[in-house]
């Protein structure tokens, strides 16, 4: 399991910020970090109150990310 992780912060509160995670069970890490930036932005755009501050993609073994 592959996740991207990222940090969202309030736009009109830059100091609070929550991370935040998207799983994908079906793709490498390298397609993550290549396929990241279209995911954030479509985040973004449903979320328009936020802005994502960093991200990265990271392997998850079985029963790692809590839900």
């Amino acid at each position: 399991m592959i996740e991207l992780l990222f940090v969202t912060c309030l736009s009109m509160a830059p100091d609070q910020c929550q991370e935040r995670s998207l799983l994908f069970t079906d793709i490498s890490p390298m397609a993550c970090m290549m396929g990241a930036q279209p995911e954030l932005a479509k985040w973004s755009e449903s979320h328009p109150r936020h802005i994502v501050s960093g991200w990265k993609c990271r392997s998850l073994r079985p029963g790692e990310h809590d839900a």
